[in-house]
């Protein structure tokens, strides 16, 4: 299909440490010319994990966040480093900086792009099965982290309930379940 809709310039609205802030000037089917905002990931974005304990249970992350001025429940999750812009590199890394914890096992789940209307941030999903505790956290300056270990049933209820909304924790749950659907667990 050939689309109308074309961006004809772009501007930098507002720059920031991991974000740019731009407005394009778009052109719409109909001919019209308006600014849209658009969003850039400097860091292109990152990956998070679903940990499962060797008794089933997935260890969550509980911590502030500001946006939305609330404690959330999440998985654990980061950007790239510009050392290691790999999402399997990333995914294990932020696992062992957040809970502590080592895996013997990681595969990759699903890709998302998470606002993808108006930014370019991509997060890729990972399993990580065998963990061992490795040590304690070892948290950026900025993060409070609490961990708990919930049932994969019940982090379906309260995602269903509502009570979950983090768009990627919400994806990395349902994707763990297909997993253990076709495991035939």
């Amino acid at each position: 299909m050939e689309y109308k809709l074309k961006r004809l310039g772009r501007e930098l609205a507002a720059p920031g440490k991991a974000l740019e802030f731009y407005r394009d000037d778009m052109e719409l089917p109909d001919g019209k010319i308006e600014k849209w905002d658009f969003v850039h990931h400097k860091r292109g974005g990152g990956a998070c994990v679903v940990p499962v304990l060797p008794d089933g249970r997935i260890l969550m992350i509980h911590q502030y966040r500001p946006a939305v001025d609330r404690e959330t429940t999440e998985i654990p999750a980061g950007a790239f480093d510009a050392e290691d812009p790999d999402f399997a590199v990333t995914a294990s890394r932020e696992l062992e900086e957040e809970t502590g914890y080592r895996c013997g096992k990681i595969s990759r789940l699903v890709r998302l792009d998470t606002a993808i209307a108006w930014c370019n941030e991509k997060v890729e999903i990972y399993l990580a099965e065998d963990l061992e505790k490795s040590g304690e956290q070892n948290l950026d300056e900025a993060e409070e982290i609490g961990l708990e270990a919930i049932p994969v049933e019940e982090l379906k209820r309260r995602i269903f309930a509502g009570e979950i909304r983090d768009a990627k924790t919400v994806a990395g749950i349902l994707a763990y379940l297909a997993v253990l659907s076709d495991r035939g667990e």
